[in-house]
């Protein structure tokens, strides 16, 4: 067990369960909690059981946003508009910079159970309208420092290899049963944010499975004690300083780039269409999507 020295920590100053609708449970999304997170935006713990119900994500657009899939259980086949297609297993990272707008799908490939975190990410100003891109990462690729494993950022010597657009971290932490950690986050990193998978931490506070905690705006440490093993994301940075402005599945700095993303979305979902690869509902669906800032 490692050892922590009492000094002042950040304080939990929210608490949810979020929402869930079948096997989606959304934890934040850009028009709640997301305005207090941003650059952390979205934030959804996915889990497809074997037998019946959803069987994936189904293709769908973003622009102007970020997202990482993070696989905690199972594996899916991914494609993505920018051509890249495979297999994301156990452990595996998908990272789809959106930027001026792309199509993306993923699906489960087998009958096992699929558990996972998908996280938002709202891009700057100077990414928002960009090409895009997307990275995937094997388990292997997914470098790791004790407990801790780096999706996006740095934590000790241990960096992603994902540029991210911004000044963030974001953590895999696994504890066993009664170990503490001590979270001291970089410089400037004002927001942070836990969600928990499994087990069941003591932050000041009791965090159980299924629940994501929101932390003080403050420069301090966090401290962590594990009641039963336990599995958690962890997300820290340099808070965006931007408005959110919303589509159905975008977030943008402004209405005039929420409009160029929007309009290159509805061309390659026009090319899909022609293609085969979407119904004329689904991409209705996205024509009439309203516009709101928050």
């Amino acid at each position: 067990m490692n050892s922590i020295v009492a000094t002042q920590t950040r304080t939990i100053v929210h608490l949810t369960s979020g929402s869930t609708h079948g096997p989606i449970t959304r934890l934040m999304s850009p028009g709640d909690l997301g305005q207090l997170l941003k650059p952390f935006v979205f934030l959804d713990l996915f889990g497809f059981k074997p037998i019946g119900g959803q069987k994936g994500f189904g293709m769908h657009p973003h622009s102007g946003i970020a997202t990482l899939t993070y696989m905690i259980e199972g594996g899916v086949a991914y494609e993505d508009t920018t051509g890249k297609t495979g297999m994301l297993p156990t452990g595996g990272v998908e990272w789809m910079s959106a930027g001026n707008g792309v199509w993306h799908d993923a699906t489960p490939v087998s009958d096992g159970s699929i558990l996972g975190f998908q996280l938002w990410v709202a891009l700057p100003a100077s990414h928002e309208n960009s090409p895009a891109e997307s990275l995937y990462l094997a388990p292997s690729q997914i470098p790791q420092e004790g407990p801790v494993r780096v999706l996006l950022g740095r934590y000790g010597d241990a960096k992603s290899a994902i540029a991210a657009p911004a000044d963030m971290n974001y953590l895999v932490v696994r504890l066993k049963d009664g170990e503490q950690w001590r979270y001291t986050p970089p410089p400037g990193h004002n927001v942070a944010w836990l969600a928990v998978n499994a087990g069941r931490l003591d932050v000041g506070g009791p965090v159980d499975a299924g629940e994501l905690a929101v932390f003080e705006e403050s420069d301090q440490a966090i401290d962590f004690v594990a009641r039963g093993d336990t599995s958690f994301v962890l997300g820290s940075a340099v808070k965006h300083p931007h408005d959110l402005v919303l589509g159905s599945y975008s977030v943008h700095t402004s209405r005039a780039a929420l409009v160029q993303g929007e309009a290159e979305i509805q061309r390659i979902g026009a090319r899909l269409r022609h293609e085969g690869r979407l119904p004329w509902h689904l991409l209705n669906a996205i024509s009439a999507s309203s516009v709101k800032t928050c």
